[in-house]
């Protein structure tokens, strides 16, 4: 059972590097009220905007160069934007694997009011160095994000593979946007890049490094990055997701933030679970942690089907007993719990009804429909009236029959590869935005469901390949990875 799990683990974790579907990415905190990361904004413009990357798209001929898609938001209509390593400005060019957004992260890097968007190429080759790896970041403006500066990686002898996992946060409090960047080639090792970035400087304000007890190797390192404040300190804590050194088995922890940025002083270690959020679920000051398990079994808080489970914070760091679980089986969540739905793979808090409150949306892309296998679903939790938590009252499920969502379920679209909530219309409601990496054979697609006063979650088409200019050539799964 241990060695089968961590190839099942192995593979939920796959990268842009290996062809799977992209779960690199954890989903951002979007929430309006307590701790949790704003939503993006890149032209400043008042409305909430979603980087949307397609890993594997062919640019100029080459396979798996690579691509991300901005959708801006806006009043009545969403607008697009694609960008490559061919687009003017951005660092580099486009080449065949280099893995152009394997992850994203955002934050205002240069603090001039417009967000920016900080992109990942791990299989970018540095001179002689094959797949060595890169970052860049490519700055917001009045007309969105236009050209890039490149992030330096401070250690280019220490790994390969540079630029996934990536999250941004400000983990010592200084009122800047930090950079935390892992590999994907094994090493247990993160690169922190301190605020104060420059559109002229390739390094920000200093560096520094932080190594959770997480195994190294082949097929182990950091997995997966998330930012929020657990401790209400006024700092951000820093989430990493890899296999424990304690018992091999796929864990999270908490570092907490400090004056001198995220620290292995004081972590604590916290149930498996590739994909976390962090946000203020019950109106405490707090952040709580909420951790997709999507595993059936062969490890701590699996259940058929997956969960989702939330950790309390407290000023102390998270409290690992006190949790709320859901599952396709509890009580008022709609459907049922089933081997391979994968509900938990991704998930995402803001508020979606605009009570204030936080609701939670949960994917579960492996979700076999009358459509066909993996056609996929997503969940919405809403958050109690009262403001205590997350309730499973009142949930919604979501697919592609349901009314409002465009298209059908079909074999392997896998609906809800990812989710992100974003107030894309300023409307004071978070919309719901699912991903379905293997429409079209693999296209993807990305549906940005407007949340009504009424309660109707509806958009009046899918947003495809063909809609943003990315070539449908190979599998380009555009929606499998959503801006964090």
């Amino acid at each position: 059972m241990h060695k089968h799990l961590r190839t099942v683990l192995a593979t939920a974790a796959a990268t842009a590097l290996t062809g799977g579907l992209l779960t690199l990415s954890a989903t951002a905190a979007t929430a309006a009220t307590g701790p949790g990361r704003p939503d993006a904004d890149f032209n400043n413009d008042g409305y909430a905007d979603v980087a949307v990357s397609a890993g594997h798209a062919h640019v100029a001929g080459h396979a798996n160069a690579g691509a991300v898609t901005v959708i801006y938001g806006g009043a009545d209509t969403e607008r697009y934007a694609t960008l490559t390593q061919d687009s003017p400005g951005v660092p580099g060019a486009a080449e065949k694997d280099d893995y152009f957004g394997a992850d994203t992260a955002y934050g205002d890097f240069d603090h001039d009011g417009y967000d920016d968007l900080a992109v990942g190429v791990p299989g970018e080759d540095v001179g002689s160095d094959i797949d060595g790896g890169a970052a860049v970041i490519l700055w917001g403006s009045s007309s969105g994000l236009r050209g890039g500066t490149a992030l330096a990686d401070p250690r280019p002898t220490k790994h390969d593979q540079y630029g996934a996992p990536m999250e941004a946060g400000d983990f010592n409090g200084d009122g800047k946007d930090d950079i935390a960047v892992g590999t994907t080639s094994g090493a247990t090792t993160i690169d922190v890049h301190r605020g104060g970035f420059t559109r002229t400087t390739e390094t920000g304000s200093g560096h520094y490094t932080v190594s959770p007890a997480v195994e190294g190797g082949a097929g182990n390192g950091v997995k997966n990055l998330h930012s929020g404040d657990v401790n209400g300190d006024g700092r951000e804590d820093l989430i990493v997701n890899g296999y424990s050194k304690e018992d091999g088995y796929n864990a999270n922890y908490w570092l907490p933030g400090s004056t001198s940025g995220a620290t292995t002083t004081g972590a604590q270690k916290l149930p498996a679970g590739i994909i976390t959020d962090i946000g203020d679920t019950d109106g405490d000051g707090l952040g709580d942690i909420v951790i997709g398990t999507s595993w059936d079994e062969g490890i701590a808080g699996a259940a058929k089907g997956g969960a989702a489970h939330i950790l309390k914070g407290t000023a102390s760091g998270p409290a690992y007993g006190d949790q709320q679980t859901f599952t396709q089986d509890t009580a008022y969540v709609p459907g049922a719990g089933e081997k391979g739905d994968a509900f938990g793979q991704e998930l995402d808090l803001g508020d979606v009804n605009g009570d204030g409150h936080l609701d939670l949306v949960v994917g579960a892309s492996g979700e076999d429909l009358p459509g066909g296998t993996d056609a996929g679903s997503a969940t919405v939790l809403y958050g109690a009236a009262d403001g205590s938590g997350i309730t499973a009252k009142g949930s919604v499920f979501l697919s592609q029959d349901t009314a409002g969502v465009p298209n059908d379920d079909e074999p392997y679209d896998y609906f809800g590869s990812d989710v992100h909530l974003d107030d894309l219309n300023h409307d004071g409601r978070a919309d719901v935005v699912v991903g379905a990496s293997g429409e079209n054979e693999g296209n993807g697609a990305v549906y940005a469901l407007r949340s009504g006063a009424d309660g109707s979650l509806k958009a009046p088409a899918g947003i495809y390949v063909s809609t943003v200019g990315v070539s449908p050539s190979g599998t380009p799964s555009l929606g499998a990875n959503f801006s964090d």
